[in-house]
């Protein structure tokens, strides 16, 4: 009995090692590739869209090291940390391509979770909101028009997934700050363009005054 006890704590510490290094070695992978998606995402809010490209190939560079590494560790997989680093390349992916007016990439292109992708979709919702006001400051309404339309389509898109957070990782959460933030943009975007319009009647009526005198 004493052997055999000796032998299956000798396997157990070896199993639990290997599961301990793994996961030792997926964490800072996991933070390093956030980071690079943060980083991309402010490189595409300054329009530097190469330099936001190359960031997140370095992120999902990092991404199918975790998912080779965790391969036998599921559990660890599954823990959580790596569905943040792939929600976080589903945002900055899909606010790059909208950012340029280029199509969504895919959940399998990116090699990532459906319910990381939906939920890095409801954030770009956020990322949206803020080119949108940067684009407001420039002037440039017909381009908010634009953008608001991709974050009305996928706050669409995320009231059509209706099953239970722990399937779709807090997806309904995600989807309730999308609509508010929507409905947030669309007052703002209404307001900037009646203002406009009212600039433009009375730049109009100055000119006729003028033309009159």
């Amino acid at each position: 009995m004493t052997e055999q006890l000796d032998t299956t704590g000798q396997k157990a510490i070896e199993y639990l090692g290997l599961k301990h290094a793994a996961r030792e070695r997926a964490l800072p992978r996991s933070r390093t590739a956030i980071r690079f998606c943060a980083n991309s995402i402010r490189a595409t809010h300054r329009q530097e869209f190469q330099h936001a490209g190359e960031l997140l190939a370095q992120a999902a560079v990092l991404l199918a090291e975790m998912a080779e590494d965790l391969r036998d560790h599921q559990d660890i997989f599954y823990a959580g940390f790596v569905q943040d680093a792939q929600k976080e390349l589903a945002e900055a992916a899909a606010f790059l391509a909208l950012a340029q007016n280029l199509p969504l990439p895919e959940a399998q292109t990116l090699s990532i979770g459906w319910a990381p992708y939906l939920n890095g979709l409801g954030e770009t919702v956020g990322e949206l909101r803020r080119y949108v006001l940067d684009q407001l400051r420039r002037g440039n309404i017909d381009q908010c028009e634009v953008f608001l339309r991709h974050m009305d389509d996928i706050y669409a898109l995320l009231t059509l997934v209706d099953f239970p957070d722990a399937i779709t990782l807090g997806l309904r959460r995600t989807t309730d700050t999308a609509r508010s933030i929507l409905e947030k943009t669309r007052g703002d975007l209404t307001m900037a363009v009646s203002q406009a319009q009212l600039q433009q009647r009375m730049q109009a009526l100055q000119q006729e005054l003028q033309n009159y005198k």
